[in-house]
């Protein structure tokens, strides 16, 4: 089965850490230069089976993106 997804800003990535609590697991992904960290549930990790190395896509739907420019001068 092929799923549709409203969510735009896709990235791919691989994970570098997993750190379980109790209730959440704080997720680093890896994409690129840069790290994404995510806080999802203990359960939804599990389900998933993450384990560190796993490639993964990052899907954020945010309603707020900022974006910085440096500015010279």
């Amino acid at each position: 089965m092929t799923a549709k997804i409203s969510g735009r800003n896709k990235l791919q990535g691989k994970i570098t850490d997993i750190k379980m609590g109790d209730i959440l697991a704080e997720v680093t992904v890896q994409v690129g230069d840069n790290l994404v960290d995510a806080v999802i549930t203990r359960g939804s990790a599990e389900n998933l089976q993450l384990t560190v190395g796993d490639d993964v896509t990052a899907l954020i739907k945010a309603t707020e993106v900022m974006v910085i420019k440096d500015v010279q001068g």
